[in-house]
């Protein structure tokens, strides 16, 4: 499943998922539009963020604490609908996602759970009550020079995560700003195909 970014829709990534068929040649890729229009006039939004040039990021941080379990329960009903389609249970589901959508598939992959999370440029807005067993594999990657997702988010996130047991990998690219890298395409395929093969 993969998840677009705020302003995007779902035609942003699928792109990648093709990419990934040769490394996931059972997966089946699933890149949904999120459910709301953006407050811009075009693209989708998982969940509001405030959009005041001066916005803090303690604004940024209550939205994300409001809206992600709101879009999670949404997600939630998208993705049972999704593995009943395909016979499967939540050992089978991988959870992609690019800024908003990695937010999003964070919270959403750690509390179904999922069997790996991919999260691209994200942050760890809100951490499920309880984190069920088993946990999935999370991969953080992120731009050293972001403007939009510090890179600081990573670590706050990756600090989190591993103090409640999750198996993670980090990656920070040099010179990257908001945006996926080549080698972190390749590199979202190698996880995958580990985590989903083991």
């Amino acid at each position: 499943m993969l998840l677009h970014g705020y302003g995007a829709d779902g035609n942003d990534l699928i792109g990648i998922g093709q990419m990934w068929t040769e490394a996931l040649p059972d997966a089946a890729f699933v890149s949904p539009h999120a459910p709301d229009a953006s407050p811009f006039g075009s693209g989708r939004q998982w969940y509001p963020l405030p959009t005041a040039y001066d916005r803090t990021a303690e604004d940024v941080l209550r939205a994300l604490q409001a809206g992600v379990p709101t879009a999670a329960t949404a997600l939630d009903a998208f993705l049972d609908a999704e593995l009943a389609r395909w016979k499967l249970g939540n050992d089978a589901l991988a959870l992609v996602g690019f800024s908003q959508g990695a937010t999003l598939a964070l919270y959403g992959g750690l509390r179904r759970p999922a069997r790996a999370v991919v999260a691209y440029s994200g942050a760890l807005g809100a951490l499920p009550e309880r984190l069920p067993a088993p946990k999935p594999r999370v991969l953080l990657s992120h731009g050293a020079e972001d403007p939009v997702v510090p890179v600081a988010a990573l670590n706050t996130a990756a600090k989190s995560l591993r103090a409640d047991g999750v198996d993670m990998q980090t990656r920070i690219v040099a010179h990257l700003g908001h945006g996926i890298d080549a080698e972190g395409v390749a590199l979202g395929a190698r996880f995958l195909s580990d985590s989903l093969m083991s």
